[in-house]
């Protein structure tokens, strides 16, 4: 009988976990067949491999750990794959050969499959002077545009692009620029980016004080402090960013605080890390420790989790030594640290299972609670590994004993380490687990309430068509098996319907044992006020949390499935969604108006010409369809097909200015080039500004990526099925916000993992 529980989970093994041969022939016949390679691979460092291999494999059985995917994937293979998921790289100099010296390790890491970090905050700011070259910086913001160029090049392991995280410090002098850098929707894409505030800057926005914005001690700026965290809530209220956190917090409570700064996270936001600092993930599933769910005496199985802990911390350990690393100082930096970051998923279901409601203070009182024990279980099972095998290269006692995050632990976990030493020097991250939730059976992601109790995926089989299977949530599908049709209790919630300060409830119970940080998305109706939201920030500040990130869902961030509270009914797309399509394409008049426009590419000896042709719509102009023609014969077969193909669009009508974005986006290896005093980095690029030229012309968006400038609603008859954003992996329109990621509910896909 197979293990999985629902269609969905081994498609995803299938298609992401499964060791196969380079043709595509499965090696891992079966999921035990994995659960062995990763078993046998990891304990091959052990002194008693073959022991250790059984009680690894115990622990993966029937999806109770979950190895993060890249282990998943990875473990047993020997590919030539980090088994790290998260990265910081160094310290980014503020010098040309220094910062190309980071952008190509940037490079390496990602095409090992690494998801990384960058603090953009030691770079001069945009106009400072240059010693010794007769020019003006260009900013930070400059060469965070070069990374994003970059990292649309490299294809991550597991065919999948790289995702990276840029902060900046909320004293730079470029942090008003840096904040709202991604209200260009064509700009920045392979970037999240988060605001690094500090503790004087929060008291400034409580006072009202003035802040100075600075950079090698000196003074650029003087900007209101209330009014500067204002824009910052703004851009993320309009766009979902930039994220914030609490850097001086994560510094104080850091158990490392007295041999490294961090300045950067992960992509994700869970993995605060020093220069070249890098974590491994993995998460217990607390869904399958629940005994007599729904039932009377229901309850998590506090001693099977402290055993499976244990087991668990131990494997992670093994990674260290087992993994490969892009770069040798990673290597040394995970060796000198032995960093790891165990946490869970599957607890908005496990609270279901013992009847509490998600959110509320009594769900938060037990999560709390449970925190605490894996806490405990962690740092008791690395000051057994200690005793083994000794403790981790940097261990200071008294220093390590001093941190924040010490001084919340049970007497008996700090008398062990003092005594005894600690093998990891963090142990604990909640992070995003979307894909591997789904293919443990759907459980709940991460701390993240249920997101959706059913839906309809469209799976894709193999001559082509699409059919439809229903996704049920774990919880969700026990209670049908034990209660067939019975309505579900009041205490269902899920995340759409959760009141925001709900979400920070649980983060901050969370928070509190958690020595590392937590991915975790406060999902806010796309209604609520202004203020409100700010207050969402301020609450998660004010309770202890190391960051914040909110999705309010609108008509550029696109929107999200939405879930009737009381309803197991599968979700219907929000009718608010940023792309409308005809069902048939507009019939071509006889006659059309357009523009046609000259683009001289530099050294090219032809010229290509682009003609849009316009059809109106309502009262509304739109491009038609487009030409684009050279004389250039190495030009003929890609100008064809981009004519067909934009035009094609164009027709459908709807909202079309995302072909604008998509053009502009394209990065040519070999190089772009200056035109009228811009770097623009393709001729498809530069195709692209022409089409935006031509559509701010005729009225239809505001201006430079700006997006339309009416609701294409009112500018079509005859409309299909609204829909999100596309999913970049199978095309589906099926994208939902989830731990800080737009994730695919069809084929898993996450730009951040």
């Amino acid at each position: 009988m197979s293990r999985f529980t629902a269609p969905i989970a081994e498609q995803i093994w299938d298609m992401k976990y499964r060791f196969k041969e380079a043709d595509g022939t499965p090696i891992d016949t079966t999921v035990e067949d994995t659960w062995r390679r990763i078993a046998r691979s990891l304990a091959s460092v052990e002194k008693d491999p073959a022991h250790w291999e059984e009680r690894f494999y115990s622990a993966l059985e029937d999806f109770k750990y979950l190895p993060a995917g890249r282990i998943t994937a990875g473990a047993g293979t020997e590919r030539s794959v980090t088994l790290f998921n998260c990265f910081v790289m160094g310290t980014i100099p503020d010098s040309m050969g220094g910062i190309f010296e980071m952008l190509k390790e940037a490079a390496l890491t990602m095409q090992q499959g690494g998801g990384i970090g960058y603090d953009f905050s030691t770079i001069r700011p945009k106009g400072a002077g240059v010693k010794g070259v007769a020019a003006d910086a260009s900013g930070p913001l400059s060469f965070m545009d070069v990374w994003d160029a970059m990292c649309r090049t490299i294809m991550s392991a597991g065919s999948r692009r790289g995702a990276m995280m840029a902060t900046m410090r909320c004293d730079h002098p470029d942090i008003e620029d840096f904040i709202t850098a991604k209200s260009d929707a064509a700009r920045l894409r392979m970037f999240n980016v988060s605001v690094l505030i500090t503790d004087p800057f929060m008291e400034a926005v409580k006072a009202g004080s003035t802040w100075d914005l600075k950079f090698d001690g000196v003074t650029h700026k003087t900007v209101n402090a209330r009014e500067l965290w204002d824009q910052i809530m703004q851009s993320t209220y309009d766009y979902a960013e930039p994220g914030v956190i609490f850097i001086d917090r994560i510094n104080a409570m850091n158990n490392l605080n007295y041999c490294e700064s961090i300045a950067a996270t992960n992509p994700c936001g869970e993995q605060p890390l020093p220069p070249y600092g890098a974590c491994l993930l993995g998460s217990i599933n607390m869904a399958k420790l629940v005994e007599n769910a729904f039932e009377e005496g229901a309850h998590l199985d506090v001693a099977k989790m402290t055993e499976l802990v244990a087991t668990a911390v131990r494997m992670m350990d093994n990674v260290v030594d087992a993994s490969r690393f892009p770069l040798e100082a990673q290597a040394q930096e995970a060796q000198a640290k032995r960093r790891i970051g165990l946490g869970v998923t599957g607890l908005a279901d496990a609270l279901l299972m013992v009847g509490l409601r998600y959110g509320s203070v009594e769900a938060a009182e037990q999560t709390d609670a449970w925190m605490k024990a894996i806490a405990n279980a962690s740092y008791m099972a690395s000051v057994d590994l200690a005793k083994e095998k000794g403790a981790f290269p940097l261990f200071d006692a008294d220093k390590y004993l001093a941190s924040g995050a010490m001084a919340t632990m049970d007497k008996e976990v700090t008398d062990a380490i003092r005594k005894h030493g600690i093998r990891n020097a963090l142990l604990t991250s909640i992070a995003p687990t979307g894909t591997i939730s789904l293919y443990a059976g759907n459980v709940s992601s991460g701390i993240e309430p249920v997101f959706a109790y059913a839906y309809k995926r469209k799976v894709l089989q193999k001559d082509g068509s699409r059919t439809e299977e229903e996704v049920v949530d774990y919880a969700v599908q026990m209670w049908r098996e034990k209660f067939g049709d019975a309505e579900l209790p009041d205490y269902f919630v899920n995340a759409q319907t959760l009141a925001p300060l709900d979400h920070v409830r649980m983060q901050s119970a969370a928070q509190k044992w958690i020595d590392s940080s937590i991915s975790k998305t406060i999902n806010c109706p796309e209604d609520i006020s202004f203020e409100a939201f700010k207050e969402v920030y301020m609450e998660a500040w004010d309770t202890g949390c190391k960051g914040c990130t909110t999705y309010r869902p609108n008509d550029v961030t696109g929107s999200v499935l939405s879930v009737s509270e009381s309803s197991e009914s599968a979700p219907e797309a929000d009718t608010g969604a940023d792309v409308v399509y005809l069902s048939e394409p507009l019939d071509r008049p006889q006659e059309l108006e357009g523009t046609t426009y000259k683009l001289k590419w530099p050294d090219s000896e032809h010229a290509i010409y682009i003609t849009v042709n316009d059809v109106m719509v309502g009262q509304q102009r739109r491009p038609f369809e487009v030409f684009i023609n050279s004389k250039n014969m190495e030009h003929f077969a890609w100008t064809v097909a981009l004519t067909r193909m934009i035009s094609a669009v164009f027709r459908r009508g709807g909202d079309v200015s995302f072909v604008v974005e998509e053009l502009k986006a394209v990065f040519d290896p070999r190089g772009g080039a200056w035109i009228q005093g811009r770097y623009v980095p393709s001729i498809l690029a530069a195709i692209g500004q022409v089409i935006e030229k031509h559509m701010i012309s005729i009225g239809m968006i505001e201006g430079e990526g700006m997006g339309l400038k009416s609701d294409p609603q009112q500018q079509v008859v005859k409309l299909h099925e609204s829909r999100g954003k596309a999913c970049p992996s199978c095309g589906q329109y099926s994208l939902q916000m989830r731990e800080g990621c737009m994730t695919c509910s069809d084929c898993g896909h996450s730009k951040c993992g």
